[in-house]
């Protein structure tokens, strides 16, 4: 039978139904922990707005035991008035009419970075109640939401007692309806990251307070230094320092406040972080293009002007030049245009000229009057260039057209016969006593593996040349067919030449096998980032029991597993094969455990926060013993020991 579709089967949405039947059009992250991180940014966003304009000078964050949280700020206050031709007071307007408030007027906030009017209203329709209490003219004022609709319309609750700390305070819950992971509660780093960061790039003094555990506590951040400070925050290690102080530069042009701050350390990995109107942009966008246009073109010209590069030897090439820079671009401008909704990617034109012409001038300057710093600069892009035209012999060596007619690979690769990356998978396997196995028990159409033969190469302490030497590297490489990243050479890895969209990392389950996984992923994320980014990289789970019950065989992954089957057996007589690592299994008990997509457990590895990934690669794989002592000093009474017999 047909299915009738004319005008009754079409169906209008009103107010914020879209929102909560469509969550993920209107919230980074979707429904998952991302997406109720991304309300609370939302609604700190528009109270640091309020800072932006000049008139709040302070900030604070609460997280509650039920999940909830409170943010206030010491602003102007929500417009609590009738607005014309609504009838309606602009508060309840606000959060419940997408495409709504201040950030349309100019006379309201010149800078903000929330500019389409959505945040509150989303963060209303995705909650289970937001109350919103406003100190306005000596009154409080008081209304109260729930699932996106009024329950208690605005009212007065009282006067203002004298000294009231603050102007606005929102008080809301994500609905656990919508937000599948709110089990797992907010992730106070994260959040503290971001309050963090904000205070270095605003100067307001940010309060966060953690009520849920039974003793609760209270950071303040109060950064006076600026991005001056926060770039300088970039590095970890003083001694790697190549000058003491930040250059900082500031200005104005096209009516677009520039503040520009960097320091360069010993180190191979730089770090570029672009802000616009305090709105992190991942992925860059003009004012980054802007930023390294007038940065290389400026040193480039000191280098000629100089003499500093010797006869014979490369001229460095801008990424060359960027080798261990650690810098912050912040610029703030009236109507920026973003690429989409989440705000990785600043557009305006007049950004990339704004920062391009005050970044030359005052640079230039600079150098000039400090040329101790400017050589310093020239000769570590100088020892930089030299080092990618080693690695650009080196890669010569790995690098064919087709991979597998690299005579290092038969005996080592076992493709799949799929030419499809799409469903291809590749195995980076410990061992080769695990590499036989998997071998044997994989599905040959579109599984390949690829085993490894011991640790390789931390790629944290060693340059892209003696890297490219390594055997175990060079095969991943070729067989990923990508090519690698790496300073002074990024555009020799290429996304669209994997050869596989899942590439899985499977060691054994003790120490060993866990150190080889954090060796793989530090070369993956200095080398191949975005093929972390694009969500390729996987950790696979293998057991580490076989529970065994009269002819009941069941694999466990954990302890907390071990326990409950053991005390559901009761007084039955049951057995415990404990897995030392993968070669111990035979083909078929690593398909079943491992490797059928069906039964299986993979972990998507993501860079939720590349400044705190990158600190944590430098701190626990560089060459420095302090951070790493440190680490483990804080967090050994966490480490779990596996004694085997």
């Amino acid at each position: 039978m047909t299915q009738q579709y004319d005008a009754s089967s079409i169906r209008v949405l009103k107010g914020l139904e879209g929102v909560r039947m469509r969550p993920a059009m209107y919230i980074q992250g979707g429904t998952g922990v991302d997406g109720y991180h991304q309300l609370l940014t939302e609604i700190i966003d528009n109270a640091i707005d309020e800072g932006l304009a000049g008139y709040a000078s302070e900030v604070t964050v609460t997280l509650c035991r039920d999940n909830s949280v409170i943010v206030t700020d010491n602003g102007r206050g929500i417009p609590v008035d009738i607005m014309k031709g609504e009838g309606r007071p602009a508060i309840e307007v606000i959060f419940t009419e997408l495409h709504a408030g201040g950030k349309f007027d100019s006379n309201a906030y010149k800078v903000s970075g929330g500019l389409h009017g959505v945040g509150s209203s989303v963060v209303n329709a995705l909650s289970v109640f937001l109350d919103v209490t406003v100190n306005k003219n000596g009154k409080l004022h008081h209304i109260r939401f729930e699932g996106g609709h009024v329950t208690q319309p605005l009212e007065v609750i009282g006067d203002t007692p004298k000294g009231h700390p603050w102007s606005s305070k929102i008080h809301f819950l994500p609905d656990p309806n919508i937000f599948k992971d709110i089990e797992n509660r907010y992730d106070y780093d994260r959040i503290r990251r971001r309050l963090r960061e904000l205070a270095f790039l605003t100067g307001l003094k940010i309060v966060l307070t953690d009520d849920r555990e039974d003793t609760p506590k209270t950071e303040t951040f109060y950064e006076s230094g600026g991005i001056a400070a926060y770039a300088r925050n970039l590095v970890t290690d003083d001694s790697k320092l190549l000058y003491d102080a930040p250059i900082l530069i500031k200005g104005v042009a096209e009516d677009i406040d520039v503040e520009v701050a960097f320091i360069h350390s010993s180190a191979y990995q730089s770090s570029v972080l672009c802000y616009a109107n305090m709105i992190t942009n991942r992925d860059g966008g003009s004012h980054l293009t802007g930023f390294k246009t007038a940065y290389t073109r400026v040193l480039n010209n000191y280098a000629k002007s100089k003499g500093l590069i010797k006869t014979g030897n490369p001229m460095p090439s801008g990424d060359d030049l960027l080798e261990g820079i650690h810098c912050v671009i912040s610029v703030k401008l009236s109507d920026p245009q973003f690429e989409a909704q989440t705000k990785v990617k600043l557009l305006n034109p007049e950004a990339q000229t704004a920062v391009q012409s005050i970044v030359y001038e005052k640079l230039s300057a600079f150098l000039e009057e400090n040329p101790k710093i400017g050589r310093t600069i020239i000769e570590k892009a100088a020892e930089a260039a030299r080092a990618r035209e080693a690695a650009r012999k080196a890669r010569d060596l790995v690098r064919r057209a087709n991979p597998l007619e690299s005579d290092e690979l038969p005996g080592k690769l076992a493709d799949c016969s799929s030419t499809d990356p799409a469903e291809s998978e590749i195995y980076i396997v410990e061992g080769d006593s695990a590499g036989g196995s998997a071998k044997q028990g994989r599905e040959r159409r579109y599984q390949a593996i690829l085993p490894l033969r011991g640790k390789i190469l931390n790629v944290e302490k060693a340059q892209l040349g003696k890297i490219l030497k390594n055997a175990e590297i060079r095969a991943m490489i070729s067989a990923i067919g990508a090519g690698v990243e790496g300073t002074g050479d990024s555009q020799h890895f290429d996304l669209s030449n994997i050869r596989y969209h899942k590439i899985i990392i499977m060691t054994d389950a003790d120490v060993d096998g866990s150190h080889i996984a954090t060796l793989l992923l530090t070369f993956f994320f200095r080398y191949m980032r975005p093929l972390v980014e694009a969500g390729y990289l996987y950790i696979a789970q293998p057991p580490l029991y076989k529970f065994t019950v009269g002819r009941r065989e069941t694999y466990l992954y954990n302890e907390e597993e071990l326990k409950r089957h053991v005390a559901e057996a009761g007084d039955r007589k049951f057995s415990i094969q404990r897995f030392k690592g993968l070669g111990e299994m035979n083909p078929e008990q690593l398909w079943e455990t491992t490797m059928n997509p069906e039964t299986r457990s993979l972990k998507l590895v993501t860079i939720d926060d590349l400044l705190a990934a990158n600190e944590a690669f430098e701190d626990l794989m560089g060459a420095e013993v302090a951070p790493r002592r440190q680490f483990i000093e804080q967090n050994a009474r966490y480490a779990k020991i596996d004694v085997l017999s």
